[in-house]
């Protein structure tokens, strides 16, 4: 009978250390996702970036999308930087994604001065330069070891 009851004690103990292995496996995997997702949105705008600066310089119908674009970029960017919850094995990376997605957040702040586009100063920013430096965190981000 005592031994029957050791059993199901480490039956439990075991199933409590694997969902919590599977908790944590399944947080590492989603924040993989939220983060591959954010890169992809940056590397989007980055790459639509240099015509669309260079047609607004012309075009204001093309300058307002551009602001509308950078308004959106800035408000995912304080959504990422907002997340608390990051699993432990992602920490380390999660810092450093949020230390440069704070100066790019930076930078759209100087160029949409007074809550518009200041296109003078978007064409001398380092905006593409910044979002480059991030989506270099990409494969660090995958290789989570998942």
């Amino acid at each position: 009978m005592r031994t029957l009851k050791i059993f199901f004690v480490l039956l439990a103990v075991m199933s409590l250390s694997a969902c919590n292995f599977l908790g944590e496996v399944n947080d590492s995997i989603d924040y993989v996702n939220i983060a591959t997702d954010h890169i992809d949105k940056l590397n989007t705008f980055a790459g639509e970036a240099p015509q669309l600066i260079q047609e607004a310089a012309t075009d204001t119908e093309v300058r307002q999308n551009l602001e509308t674009q950078l308004v959106t970029l800035k408000q995912e960017i304080e959504e990422f930087i907002s997340i608390t919850e990051v699993p432990s094995i992602a920490e380390n990376i999660h810092q450093e994604f949020v230390n440069k997605n704070e100066l790019l957040l930076n930078e759209i702040n100087k160029v949409l001065a007074n809550g518009h586009l200041a296109l003078d100063q978007l064409k001398d920013s380092q905006i593409v330069t910044t979002i480059n430096d991030v989506t270099n965190l990409l494969d660090r981000i995958e290789n989570l070891g998942l």
